[in-house]
């Protein structure tokens, strides 16, 4: 019997450590990873892990208001960008930047923080760089999946950078400084 339970010990221990060392490497899948798309010379590609709302209410109930919230799964959903950038209002440096949101009923507020590689669960505000109001609407289907995107404009300098879940869609404009 000591013999049977040492195996199982041994088996677990291995489990553990390999799973342990995978999670060190930092990997995450393809599909949790929006495309690197080049706007206006700036490479540019948010990684984020993806929820299913699996028929839950997400906004006001999974998604509290007035919290803020790191929209996506695991590490910390984070952009990139090889140029500085406008959006909205706030001068973005070139670098790579954690992305947290704050809903409330009535306004989104997109948050850019300095600690690009964290867990979802560590937000510090004392690392914020900066903060952007954020264009809301209805969408008319639900969105399983949590999604991403960066938008290039197709007739004008910049983009949107937009994330849709369940029935709501936010975003926020972007120029290449």
């Amino acid at each position: 019997m000591n013999t049977r339970k040492a195996t199982v010990f041994v088996a677990f221990a291995a489990i553990v450590i390999l799973g342990c060392s995978a999670r060190a490497q930092g990997r995450r899948s393809p599909h949790e990873r929006t495309p690197a798309v080049t706007v206006d010379g700036s490479e540019m590609f948010i990684e984020y892990g993806r929820p299913f709302t699996r028929g839950r209410e997400i906004f006001g109930s999974l998604v509290r208001y007035d919290d803020v919230w790191c929209p996506g799964a695991d590490e910390a959903t984070y952009l990139s960008t090889t140029k500085p950038l406008k959006v909205g209002k706030l001068s973005v440096p070139a670098g790579e930047y954690s992305l947290w949101i704050l809903p409330t009923e009535k306004e989104w507020t997109l948050i850019f923080n300095k600690d690009a590689h964290t867990f979802h669960t560590s937000y510090r505000s004392r690392s914020d760089f900066g903060r952007v109001t954020m264009q809301k609407e209805t969408l008319p289907a639900n969105v399983e999946e949590l999604t991403f995107t960066i938008e290039p404009n197709a007739a004008a300098p910049g983009g949107r950078i937009a994330m849709a879940w369940a029935t709501t869609k936010v975003s926020v404009p972007f120029t290449v400084e």
